[in-house]
Parts: C-alpha cells; sequence; structure tokens
C-alpha cells in the first residue's frame, strides 16, 4: 500500500492505495472536515461515530478500516479510512466529494499505464495555483528525488514510519532547523513545508535527497542506525551548498517566505507583465 496526499477543492485528504484490491481508501477524517465544514473534525468523527453505534448503523463500520497514513508530524499512524464518502453527513459537498472519488480510482489506473499523467496533473495543479512556471520545474524535480529516495529506503528495509526520522536528520543537517522548526519559521500548521518553500530552499533538499540515495546505493546501510549516518552525510553535502550561497549572497537561505507571499509576489509580476504588454500594443 502507498499513501498519498488527494486535493478536493484545496482541502487535503489523505489516502492509500490498495495494489490488491485497486482501490483508493481515503481518511475518515479528511472526508469529515470536507463534508462537515467543522474546526475539530477529529471530534466531529468521534461523536457521530458514538451517533452511529447507538443507533445501530454496523454497515457503516463495515466499510471503516484502520491504515496507516502520514500525519502533520511526517508519523505513519492508523487511522479510519473508508473507500467511499460518509453518507450519515449532511452536507451540499456531498454529491461533489461522491463524484470527486470516483474521478480520483480512475485517475489512479490512468496513471498506472502512464506515469506521465501524474507528473503533467501535478504540474496543472501548481499551475493552478499561481505557482511560477520556474517554482514548478524545480518542485517536479523534488518530487522525483523523494520517490528514489523512498524507493531506496524501502529497499533497504527501512520501514514507513521511519522515514520522518531520517527526512528530519537531512532537513536539520541541510538547514541547521528541524522540519518542525522551519514551518514554524514560515507560519505553517497544517500545511505542506515543500509547498510553501523557496526555489532555493527546494533546490538545496532535492541535493540533499538525491545525494542520500547516492551514498545509499554505495553503502546499502542494513540498520536504522546506519541509515541515520546515511542521512546525516547527504544533508552535510547540501549545507556546505547552502553555507557557500549565504555567504556569497550575504542572506540566510532559510526564508519565512511561504506560498502566500510568493503567489502574491506572482500576481504583481503578472500584473507587470500584462500592463507592459498593453503598453507595447
Amino acid at each position: 500500500m502507498k499513501d498519498k496526499i488527494q486535493i478536493f477543492e484545496n482541502n487535503i485528504i489523505r489516502s492509500v492505495w490498495d495494489d490488491e484490491k485497486e482501490e483508493w481508501y481515503f481518511s475518515v477524517i479528511d472526508v469529515c472536515a470536507v463534508l462537515s465544514q467543522s474546526t475539530n473534525p477529529k471530534r466531529y468523527w468521534s461523536d457521530l461515530k458514538r451517533k452511529l453505534k447507538q443507533e445501530g448503523a454496523s454497515e457503516t463500520y463495515e466499510k471503516i478500516v484502520r491504515l496507516r497514513m502520514t500525519s502533520e508530524d511526517g508519523a505513519h499512524r492508523q487511522t479510519d479510512a473508508t473507500i467511499f464518502g460518509i453518507q450519515s453527513i449532511p452536507s451540499p459537498k456531498a454529491e461533489p466529494i461522491k463524484q470527486w472519488l470516483a474521478k480520483v480510482g480512475t485517475a489512479r489506473i490512468d496513471e498506472d499505464i502512464d506515469p506521465q499523467i501524474a507528473i503533467d496533473r501535478a504540474r496543472a495543479t501548481f499551475k493552478a495555483k499561481g505557482y511560477s512556471d520556474a517554482w514548478i520545474k524545480t518542485r517536479l524535480q523534488g518530487i522525483q528525488a523523494r520517490h528514489a529516495l523512498t524507493d531506496e529506503w524501502r529497499a533497504r528495509g527501512v520501514k514507513d514510519d521511519q522515514y520522518a526520522i531520517l527526512t528530519n536528520i537531512i532537513h536539520s543537517a541541510t538547514f541547521d532547523v528541524s522540519v518542525k522548526q522551519h514551518k514554524q519559521i514560515k507560519g505553517l500548521k497544517k500545511e505542506n513545508l515543500r509547498d510553501n518553500m523557496t526555489p532555493v530552499e527546494m533546490a538545496l533538499t532535492t541535493l540533499a535527497e538525491v545525494s542520500t540515495t547516492e551514498i545509499s546505493k554505495t553503502r546499502k546501510p542494513e540498520s536504522l542506525d546506519e541509515n541515520q549516518a546515511v542521512a546525516r552525510e547527504g544533508g552535510d553535502i547540501a549545507k556546505r551548498a547552502r553555507l557557500d550561497i549565504e555567504k556569497k549572497t550575504g542572506r540566510k537561505v532559510v526564508s519565512a517566505q511561504n506560498a502566500k507571499d510568493m503567489l502574491e509576489a506572482q500576481k504583481q509580476v503578472d500584473v507587470l507583465e500584462g500592463t507592459a504588454e498593453e503598453k507595447v500594443k
């Protein structure tokens, strides 16, 4: 099984693909957040489960399973998941999300046939959000590097719930701040850190992960301790590049700039370019 973040109307919905059953399972809590618009979807789902149990809605539980999904801190934890939406929540978004769930299932099969579809879909999603072409190119390179790294970890016997540990080691070695600290600097909570990185931050993250992958292929670490050592070495390579950049520019690489800032700046550039084109005409 592989977990993946899906996006429904700018809402994050965690999911897991079951290769054997060839079906997506979606986080019940994330679906509840969309349907109920609750500020505390965990509590909402807990109360709803209690109510459904009292009402004897056993068919609901037959569709619920417990699967490991990535939590906000990057760890993999057991989460209630379902193939379908939660029918017991009255919401104007009930029908749209049912149609979306069906499309996601079809899209997964298409991506298996042609992986380029997944890349094109990611590019279109970032473009729709307003990111620049240069940023998108760097982000997609980072995604490919990350997949190569997790494939290497899997080959070395690293467990899914250990990925967050190794990722944080690479990140801390590269930037001298942990993933959590980096998010705090940018004022992020649930948002994806990499979607809020500057091009330089992303490029260094990619360098660190590519370096870690290549060292791992050569060293072939067998234990978690050995993988941690490789992760530090990969991060140290990117750290040296970061320090060189900071020395040449006189500015710290770790930035408080987030996606909101970058997208607003991009809008201003688009407006200026549009004005210039009008003047030329």
